[in-house]
């Protein structure tokens, strides 16, 4: 498991410096950013790209001061000087009055008026706008390994037509191949680069940009992020400076709104940041550690997504001092492992996790389903921090995921056979038959025809697909898996197509296209999942007319319960004999499935209602 891994990190050569300092020089910032009150209420004056150049001349340290002094008004507002230390001055801490943080009266209006545009219908609008700030690993079409990205690629984009100012975070990942990278060929270089404190020295990173449909997308760029693999990791496992790489993440974050002029001017200190999974979960701290003691993020806010909470960044202890946090802050992160849990007798199991850091200090927590809410209270889905979460149960909501209805969309999809809708389900067989055909299956229309899509792995509950295949296969059903992952599960799933020829089918690997088809052509979808923090592939087979069955808490039409093979396959023959023998019950569940309202539209209303409940109490500060 990601979260119980301790991995090889880079040493601190240094305490953590509690008070960094920043100076802008030759138009780009190269000082530290950190703990004293550097932002002030700027301007509201056309904002320009240059910043203020200061030069300290052969003056000595008196000249120098006196001549920024006389600038005041036209070049910045003066911190103070900063001295080396035989006390010279060395540079001056200066804010640039050309960046204003807040628009003027009508710039929102525009760049809402503008998104209203993009597609020429009208949109319904958000009766109070935010400036939201996503900060994720992943966002799709950049980056994506599963439903983190699908959230953080659509959410923000239906935010910003509804009206808020919206800005993703997400690093510039760079993995050496084409396709991958040109995905971020339309974000140009902001030109601004700023040094963090972490990690024993100063990190400079720089900001990329792209504004796509109403959304400002900034990337942190990072020699880090530049690596073959995924977003996490390659062939050989998870990168072992992760902690350091998502650190960066987050720092840069709350940076970004400060410091970066998007549309002329910056997002400002009054936002709401979305905090995405343990990669992004140091942004709550710093807020409060590093922003709010020196009156900066003071009216700022922030909302923890948990998409899996399985994966909490869990690292050693002694890497706190790493992550840029005031000391008085561990207890924020601290983490201790139970016995059972501890490698040796000596190990003390003292650890951070950064996750728990965020639940801790968020202002709201959200998961991304309603019974994931309430399954990660459990003691089996909440692995570890199921009491600290039913202790802010009072925050803790979930809103179940939207889905791409222009991708997903049985009357209009390229890649099935036949178009079809819930006032016409004609088509609906056709895909089934031609699905048949592609797989080499017997054509039978009337055959029960069971999917599964997923990783092939624990959670997913490919043990229990594997244990009840047998007696299943002696019923008239027809089955077929598409998925990767375990390599144990994917010679399973070869070795069950050898066996039962005319009735399973097993596609190793991830094809978005067979998925589609599969979604389409299949009467059953099955999801025996251990815990499902939304199971967005069962939402697509309800839009599709193809019926879940699922080990979930969710409101769907077929659940089971307990998780065992034995109620697994009692679902499974009673869907496939209301299929065979009840034909109008069986219409009926697929068209209240095709008719669900599964849209980012109607999941975006119940994020703002999340928005507001987070403004009502004040901000956390510890």
């Amino acid at each position: 498991m990601e979260s119980l891994k301790f991995t090889s990190l880079i040493p601190c050569k240094s305490s953590v410096n509690l008070i960094p300092t920043t100076k802008f020089v030759n138009h780009e910032v190269i000082g530290q950013v950190g703990f004293v009150p550097l932002w002030k209420r700027r301007s509201r004056r056309p904002a320009l790209r240059l910043r203020a150049q200061v030069s300290g001349g052969s003056g000595g340290a008196q000249d120098g001061a006196s001549a920024v002094e006389d600038q005041r008004e036209e070049k910045g507002v003066l911190l103070g000087a900063e001295t080396d230390s035989s006390g010279s001055v060395i540079g001056f801490n200066l804010i640039p009055p050309n960046v204003p943080d807040s628009p003027p009266e009508d710039a929102t209006s525009d760049r809402v008026d503008e998104i209203e545009d993009i597609d020429g219908k009208e949109k319904s609008k958000a009766k109070v706008t935010r400036n939201i700030v996503f900060v994720t690993a992943e966002a799709a079409p950049y980056s994506k390994t599963g439903g983190l990205g699908d959230v953080c690629g659509s959410l923000p984009i239906v935010l910003a037509a509804r009206g808020h100012r919206v800005m993703v975070v997400s690093p510039r990942y760079q993995n050496g191949t084409a396709a991958a990278d040109q995905k971020f060929s339309g974000a140009l270089d902001l030109d601004t680069h700023i040094k963090i404190y972490c990690f024993g020295g100063d990190q400079e990173v720089a900001f990329f940009h792209e504004y796509r449909d109403g959304v400002d997308w900034v990337f942190v760029d990072h020699p880090s992020f530049h690596r073959p693999g995924n977003p996490y990791g390659d062939s050989f496992g998870a990168f072992g400076d992760n902690q350091f790489r998502f650190t960066l993440l987050c720092h840069a974050a709350c940076e970004a709104p400060l410091v970066l002029p998007l549309g002329g001017y910056t997002f400002g200190e009054k936002c709401l940041f979305m905090v995405n999974d343990w990669h992004a979960g140091l942004v709550p701290l710093l807020l409060a550690a590093k922003y709010r003691p020196y009156g900066v993020y003071k009216d700022a806010r922030s909302v923890v997504v948990i998409h899996n909470l399985a994966h909490q960044g869990v690292e050693p202890a002694v890497t706190f001092k790493n992550l840029g946090i005031p000391p008085e802050w561990y207890g924020a992160l601290e983490w201790v492992f139970p016995t059972w849990a501890r490698t040796h007798a000596l190990d003390t199991g003292e650890a951070v996790n950064i996750l728990k850091g965020a639940i801790v200090t968020s202002d709201r927590i959200l998961t991304v389903s309603e019974g994931y809410s309430w399954e990660i209270t459990t003691v089996e889905g909440g692995y570890g921090l199921n009491e600290l979460l039913s202790s802010r149960k009072s925050i803790l909501t979930g809103i179940t995921n939207g889905v791409d209805v222009v991708e997903w969309d049985p009357s209009s999809d390229v890649h099935i056979a036949s178009h079809y809708s819930a006032d016409d389900l004609s088509g609906k067989v056709q895909c089934k038959l031609a699905l048949q055909k592609e797989l080499g299956l017997p054509i039978r229309p009337d055959c029960p025809l069971i999917g599964f899509i997923g990783r092939l792995d624990y959670q997913k509950g490919i043990d229990l697909i594997q244990l009840g295949m047998p007696q299943l296969m002696e019923d008239d059903v027809q089955f077929v898996m598409l998925g990767s992952g375990d390599p144990l599960c994917e010679d399973w799933m070869r070795a069950a197509e050898a066996t039962y020829k005319d009735k399973f089918r097993g596609w190793v690997g991830f094809n978005v296209p067979v998925s589609h088809r599969i979604t389409a052509g299949c009467d059953i979808l099955l999801m025996p999942s251990r815990f499902e923090p939304c199971g967005l592939n069962q939402l697509y087979a309800m839009r599709y007319g193809t019926v879940p069955v699922v080990h979930s808490p969710e409101d769907l039409e077929w659940t089971f319960s307990p998780l065992t093979k034995e109620s697994m396959l009692a679902a499974l023959r009673l869907a496939c004999r209301t299929f065979t023998e009840y034909k109008p019950s069986w219409e009926g569940l697929m068209k209240r499935g095709m008719e669900r309202d599964f849209t980012w539209e109607s999941a975006a209303v119940k994020y703002e209602q999340v928005f507001e409940w987070a403004f009502i109490d004040p901000p956390y500060i510890g």
